[in-house]
């Protein structure tokens, strides 16, 4: 009941979103611009609206529905996995790596598609960087991973400081900066396509494995007394994850603050169990990227990068959060 209710109301503030922005569309033309290939074009509408609307609005409300979903199902299932409520996607080091990726096809002046594929490549090969940090450590348990996560992502943001560095501060520099602290400014097809369709994929495998999840969060003894293999079911759902975040950071730059807020919001709709929280954190995600992007897009004259909305109003949230933990606990 509450996860169609948290659907409905995603789809809602969609629509409604369609009408925001510098050039004001009427909510009415907007769903009829949305209807015309069932009831053929209206009269009424002009050419500006309808560019409007097909060609720079639907587009970047489907990223930004895309990027928020994404985010939050990888970090409750990253939650539920290192069974710690502070984890968010960041932690396994794929975002850095990708931002890496990025930051480098925009020093070298490639193209676009360059960048979301050299993003993409560099986030996975972080995570088998990863692989290879755990398989040379005796103990292959969650404090490794953690640990190679943490040397790791520290790593790529050194590289990608020096990129800064080397960047020429007229042209490049503006740029690196701007997409790293992530915005749907330029979504299009092929930024669609990057995004929905390791989502689609990687995220439908996330929701097979969520009865898994489950059992993962229950310690590893306990699962594997259940009969789950626990590293191999823990390395699938990293490598799903990875390849979500990765396609996201590629397509939007880095977001924080969604992967590790948005579950515990989810957690206190729906409980703990993962079967319902990672399909209502999905909804959430979705639905609150979408406001921060349209805060983005109206609050002043030009566009507020997505990362420093998410930081200033995830962190207080966050504050709250940790404050109702001390007094319910986590899943109270």
């Amino acid at each position: 009941m509450r996860l169609g209710v948290l659907l409905l109301l995603t789809v809602f503030c969609a629509l409604l979103s369609l009408g925001i922005g510098r050039y004001t569309v009427p909510a009415s033309h907007s769903l009829m611009i949305l209807l015309e290939p069932v009831i053929g074009q209206q009269a009424d509408i002009n050419a500006i609206e309808r560019q409007v609307i097909l060609g720079v609005r639907v587009p970047r409300i489907l990223l930004a529905l895309g990027a928020g979903a994404a985010l939050a199902l990888c970090g409750a299932a990253l939650q539920g996995v290192f069974r710690n409520p502070l984890v968010d996607p960041h932690i396994i080091g794929v975002s850095s790596g990708a931002a890496f990726g990025g930051t480098l096809a925009i020093l070298l002046g490639l193209p676009v598609l360059v960048l979301l594929l050299s993003a993409f490549v560099f986030g996975m090969a972080a995570l088998l960087l990863v692989f290879a940090i755990t398989s040379a450590i005796a103990r292959r348990n969650i404090l490794s991973l953690v640990l190679a996560g943490v040397i790791l992502s520290g790593f790529f943001a050194a590289c990608v400081s020096l990129l800064q560095y080397l960047a020429d501060t007229e042209e490049k520099l503006p740029s690196i900066v701007f997409w790293l602290l992530g915005s749907f400014a330029t979504a299009d097809s092929h930024k669609l396509l990057m995004l929905f369709l390791p989502l689609l994929l990687a995220g439908g495998m996330l929701l097979a494995l969520r009865w898994r999840i489950n059992l993962l969060s229950l310690g590893d003894e306990d699962a594997a007394a259940l009969g789950i293999n626990v590293e191999r079911t823990r390395w699938l759902i990293l490598t799903l994850c990875a390849m979500i975040v990765a396609a996201q950071v590629a397509v939007s730059g880095s977001i924080g603050w969604v992967g590790l807020l948005i579950p515990h919001l989810a957690r206190l709709l729906v409980g703990p169990d993962h079967r319902r929280l990672l399909p209502a954190s999905m909804c959430l995600g979705a639905l609150y990227m979408l406001l921060i992007d349209d805060l983005a897009r109206t609050l002043s004259s030009s566009e507020i990068p997505l990362g420093i909305l998410t930081a200033l109003i995830g962190a207080p949230l966050f504050a709250l959060l940790l404050r109702r933990a001390q007094v319910r606990g986590w899943h109270g």
